[in-house]
């Protein structure tokens, strides 16, 4: 006896959509073109602060290279960005030249909203031990004048593993952050536990951000792009609870209280 055929189920009107986005992405500046260069003093910043950037998309920014185009080895740089586990995207700014030698191994110019390519200048790094100057997130649109900025609310310890986004605002956790976990916040970030992880303030250059922690004692710290990693704190009162904040080109952590 045969099986009875069984109903077709009704096709979907459509396989996808496509919509707009705004997304914030780390700019990596080049300033020497060679991979043997470049990628190695990248692993070294990943030996110091294991997992930061892991996995995070990125764009090579080529403003500030001044050579031909077929010098760069863009092959070379897009393996041993994703041998470290950093994805390259695409480029901003450069010549033409250099954007067509790049596209050339899957990497095409980005725009940013509005069309037009973004490679915001970063700050020089601040002569403090690990503060070095990385790749800046893209800048979200600001809110309208008169709106407060939304607050981000975390009450549950931050585990291994985890990354905390407050995107537009401040964040505040109540609890713990642990090793290996990540808080991120376009305002200040405030931590009512131990900070044992990875903060990151100020997205979108903002100097004014400040980390907040009753108990300090992170694997990195970051503000508006400036960044120190946990053997570049040995001014800073370990264990205690401190307020990270700029002055000029430079980190600076006070005790609270």
């Amino acid at each position: 006896m045969s099986a009875a055929p069984r109903p077709e189920s009704s096709p979907r009107l459509e396989p996808f959509r496509l919509r707009g986005a705004n997304f914030n992405l780390l700019v990596l500046r080049l300033l020497d073109p060679r991979p043997e260069v470049v990628v190695p003093a990248i692993g070294d910043q990943f030996r110091r602060a294991p997992g930061f950037l892991r996995f995070a998309p990125v764009v090579l920014g080529l403003s500030d290279l001044d050579v031909p185009a077929n010098t760069v080895d863009f092959e070379g740089l897009v393996r041993g960005l994703r041998e470290l586990t950093i994805v390259p995207i695409g480029t901003t700014g450069g010549t033409p030249e250099l954007r067509n030698a790049a596209m050339a191994f899957g990497l095409p110019p980005i725009r940013g909203a509005g069309g037009r390519e973004t490679d915001e200048p970063l700050p020089e790094a601040a002569p403090a031990p690990a503060a070095v100057t990385p790749a800046e997130p893209a800048a979200p649109p600001p809110p309208p004048p008169g709106m407060q900025r939304p607050t981000m609310i975390v009450e549950q310890p931050v585990r291994a593993g985890q990354r905390i986004w407050a995107q537009g605002g401040d964040l505040i956790v109540t609890s713990t952050v642990n090793a290996g976990a990540e808080v991120i916040a376009d305002g200040n970030i405030h931590v009512y536990g131990a900070l044992r992880g990875r903060a990151i303030a100020g997205g979108g250059n903002n100097t004014e951000a400040r980390v907040f922690a009753q108990n300090f004692d992170p694997e990195l710290i970051s503000i508006a792009g400036y960044y120190a990693v946990r053997e570049g704190l040995t001014g800073a009162p370990i264990g205690k609870a401190v307020q990270v904040r700029l002055t000029g080109e430079r980190m600076r952590f006070d005790p609270i209280g």
